[in-house]
C-alpha cells in the first residue's frame, strides 16, 4: 500500500500514483514602513492540500472503478483520514477534485491508459467510520 485516505487504500490492484504533491501554506501580515522593508506578523497557518497523480492501464487495475469510489467518497463531504505505508498520519483531509484521462481505447470505448489526478485539502474534523 502506498497511501490510504479513509478505507481506500492506493495500491496496484486500486490506483498506484506516480506523484504526490504536499503543498503547506502558512499567513503573514505585511504593513509597509518607510525606509525599511516590510513588517511582517506570523497570523497564522493556511491551508495544506495534497495532489496526487498517476497513470492506471486496464491490465494491472480496475482504475476506473476506483475512481468511482474515490468520488462517491468526495460526493459525501466528510473529511478522511490520510495515511502513508510506513504509517505516517497526515491528518483529515477532504477530497476537493478528481481528473481522469482515458486513452489507448478498446473497440467498446474503454479506455487501456486513465490518467488520473486528485486534489485534497486538509481540514480539522475526521468522519466517524
Amino acid at each position: 500500500m502506498l497511501l490510504a485516505i479513509g478505507m481506500f487504500a492506493f495500491a496496484l490492484p486500486t490506483l498506484a500514483f506516480d506523484e504526490l504533491q504536499r503543498r503547506c501554506s502558512y499567513s503573514h501580515a505585511v504593513t509597509p514602513r518607510i525606509g525599511e522593508r516590510d513588517a511582517t506578523q506570523f497570523v497564522g497557518i493556511g491551508p495544506e492540500t495534497i495532489a496526487i497523480n498517476g497513470t492506471a492501464y486496464a491490465e494491472l487495475s480496475d482504475g476506473a472503478a476506483s475512481l468511482d469510489q474515490l468520488r462517491d467518497m468526495a460526493a459525501t463531504g466528510d473529511a478522511w483520514s490520510l495515511v502513508d505505508g510506513t504509517g505516517l498520519v497526515y491528518g483529515a483531509y477532504v477530497i476537493v477534485g478528481i481528473d481522469q484521462r482515458g486513452t489507448a481505447l478498446f473497440a467498446d470505448g474503454t479506455p487501456r491508459k486513465i490518467d488520473f489526478g486528485i486534489d485534497l485539502l486538509r481540514v480539522d474534523k475526521v468522519a466517524a467510520l
